[in-house]
């Protein structure tokens, strides 16, 4: 942020008049002071503060006491202003623009419903709790804001004291607002047939199977706030936040540094309360089958997959400063938590005298020159900002290098990899790697462009085991370049590991107009040899295969490793659906290894936990050494449009063993 922009800022904030241009960058920290007995402590000057920026002090220019009240108002709306009577007509460029508001002395917090993951009786729980505390609890300090997320985010209210539209608005939500609860629905987008009849969808392809849009929406609201120096608290309604087994931690992390830079605090809600874990289900499930209620199996799966979905809201809480609230069916709570956490504090600001815009972390410290016994709340510190173009080739490697170790990862370019594991010979196996990239995120010019893509593999112990550094240039025919926009581009690359739990690390930059992706994630090479289960490899879901010359790219140039990957036979390889999202007219690939002769293996698909279709027997054909693959087609144009998961089961009739293999896919029109 330039000075100017900062200035104009600070100008409609503290009614200061100052015009200059420099390069310093205004930081603002909220400083909430509390004495032993937990009281906010007041009348503080600035010369009882120091602040310090990676151990060097800075002259505070700024210093103010935010002043909040904590007497709720009576549970009537507050009235509004007479009508005026209309003012004349004016020439728009005559027009003054209108002031900034002033958020001094108040206290900022955002309701944001989460339409994707808040089923129709979980969005009336949160509407009652909304309602609940804006007839309430609603103190003459508070300014309340209205978001919404269901394909995109949505500013429903600016920050408001008027409880009447507050009250009326949140009311409103529901399907007959014209809401779509169904995240299907509401992030896939007309489809276009290619002349192939393959799948043609544009990024919202992406958002099906993953949270990156529900946490790429916390970082837009964060960015959105941060023109807003004051302390701002976002109630978060959601019911959980699912996982794939897959999911980019880079996202998370980016919406996190965003909320901390933006000075936010998230409070999430999930609105299911508390859930009773009966063995045998409530009046909403069918009967449940096998020995799993009786051996605690099925209770402790419902248990795993209820935190599962709580993990991340509570990241969200703990990392910003916010608290979530879990488990309870007091949700008005929740949103006291947040009212109650924004006491009075401190504002001071500063210019800081670093201007590199390197993207690294800089570490706050503030403290008080005399008063030792009270206790300080701030922001740790904050991510500068970071210049990702107008860099020559030695700039540019720099950055990628950087980019790998950066605690502050960028996803301007939204990625999704999915990574599978093959065994070549005991205690050793070949992962490939899919990442696949919406082509309207990517520049063209001239019908070609240049990714370049940079990756590490860690084991549990940090030390990286394998690494992925590739350039690949794209050249389009004629007149693809226009419908690039609406398909994807799929990079491949593969690893050989050993069984063992990992982290991998992925950045792809496009080099036309130098936007970057990151992704990282945890994931686990089982070994097969162990374990009373059957010897399967991952299940892959694919759309038919395609020659080597049609890719984009592979990480390895040399035929040993083309030879390694099951996935390339006869010089042509599956390409695997990343996303899993397929079209009716398309056919259905589905690929794995078992590596037990004899083995056998039905395969099926459920919709709404039933299964609506299964295979006749298969018998896998010997494929590489050790190994048996199975290979079949699924049509799919007789099944609905809706989410699916298909099951692979194998049985061992020698060894006595099975397995199973299941793999979530959505199907669209």
């Amino acid at each position: 942020m330039r000075k100017s922009a900062a200035i104009l800022l600070v100008t409609a904030l503290f009614g200061q008049e100052l015009k200059f241009e420099t390069s310093s960058q205004l930081v603002v920290v909220n400083v909430t002071v509390k004495g032993k007995d937990g009281q906010t402590v007041t009348g503080l000057k600035k010369e009882d503060f120091r602040v310090y920026e990676d151990g060097r002090p800075v002259n505070v220019s700024i210093f103010e006491f935010q002043e909040l009240s904590k007497d709720v108002l009576a549970a009537v709306p507050i009235p509004k202003p007479a009508l005026l009577p209309p003012a004349p007509l004016v020439p728009p460029e005559e027009l003054e623009p209108a002031p900034k508001p002033s958020y001094r002395d108040k206290r900022l917090m955002v309701l944001f419903f989460d339409f994707t993951s808040l089923p129709q009786m979980d969005l009336i729980r949160a509407k009652d709790a909304a309602a609940e505390f804006l007839s309430k609890q609603v103190t003459a300090s508070d300014l309340i804001a209205l978001y919404t997320f269901s394909s995109k985010l949505k500013k429903v209210v600016d920050f408001t004291a008027d409880r009447e539209q507050l009250l009326r608005t949140v009311q409103s939500f529901g399907v007959s607002s014209g809401v779509e609860l169904d995240p299907a629905a509401a992030d896939v987008v007309e489809n276009v047939e290619d002349e192939d009849g393959a799948l043609v969808t544009d990024e919202t392809e992406f958002a099906i199977f993953n949270t990156d849009q529900k946490l790429g929406a916390l970082e837009d609201l964060s960015k959105e706030l941060a023109a807003i120096p004051e302390k701002k608290a976002v109630v978060y309604f959601s019911s959980g936040v699912g996982k794939n087994g897959m999911d980019n931690q880079s996202q998370l992390q980016a919406a996190v540094n965003a909320a901390v830079r933006s000075g936010v605090a998230l409070y999430p809600i999930d609105v299911r309360g508390l859930i009773a874990m009966a063995p045998a289900g409530d009046a909403s499930k069918g009967a449940p089958r096998g020995t799993g209620i009786f051996s605690g199996s099925q209770q402790r799966q419902m248990r795993d997959n209820v935190n599962n979905q709580q993990e991340t809201l509570f990241t969200l809480a703990a990392d910003t400063g916010g608290k979530a609230l879990l488990d309870s069916n007091d949700l008005a709570l929740g949103i006291k938590n947040a009212q109650k956490d924004v006491e009075s504090y401190y504002t001071l600001a500063y210019y800081s005298t670093n201007t590199t815009k390197d993207g690294k972390f800089r570490k706050l410290k503030v403290e008080l020159t005399s008063r030792k016994d009270l206790k300080l709340d701030y922001r740790p510190g904050y991510y500068s900002d970071k210049i990702w173009n107008q860099f020559d080739s030695s700039d540019k490697e720099k950055q990628l290098s950087e980019a790998m170790g950066l605690g502050n990862p960028v996803t301007e370019l939204p990625l999704a990899v999915e990574l599978l594991y093959f065994r070549l010979d005991k205690g050793r196996y070949f992962v490939p790697m899919a990442v696949k990239i919406p082509g309207s995120k990517i520049g063209v010019k001239s019908g070609k462009t240049d990714l370049d893509f940079v990756g590490s593999v860690k084991d549990a112990k940090g030390r990286t085991v394998a690494t992925l550094r590739d350039a690949i240039k794209v050249k389009l025919p004629e007149g693809a370049a226009e419908k690039l926009a609406q398909r994807s581009l799929l990079y491949d690359a593969g690893f050989q590991l050993t069984p063992g739990q990992y982290r991998i690390k992925v950045l792809a930059r496009e080099n036309q107009a130098g936007k970057l992706g990151t992704f990282e994630a945890k994931f686990t090479v089982p070994d097969l040899d162990q374990g009373g289960a059957a010897a399967v490899s991952s299940l892959v879901l694919g759309t038919g295969r395609e020659t080597m010359a049609s890719l984009v790219g592979k990480a390895s140039k040399d035929k040993k490793s083309e030879q390694l990957n099951p996935l390339i036979q006869d010089g042509k390889k599956l390409a695997t659906s990343v996303t899993h999202v397929f079209r009716r007219p398309q056919t259905m690939t589905v690929f794995s290894e078992m590596y037990t002769q004899g083995a056998t293996a039905r395969l099926a698909l459920f919709h709404e936990k039933k299964q609506i279709w299964q295979s006749a027997p298969l018998r896998p054909a010997a494929g590489r050494s050790g190994a048996f693959a199975l290979e079949t087609a699924v049509r799919l144009g007789r099944l609905q449009p809706g989410e699916y998961i298909c099951q692979l089961t194998v049985v061992d009739p020698v060894a006595q063993k099975f397995e199973v293999r299941r793999v979530p896919l959505s199907i669209v029109p």
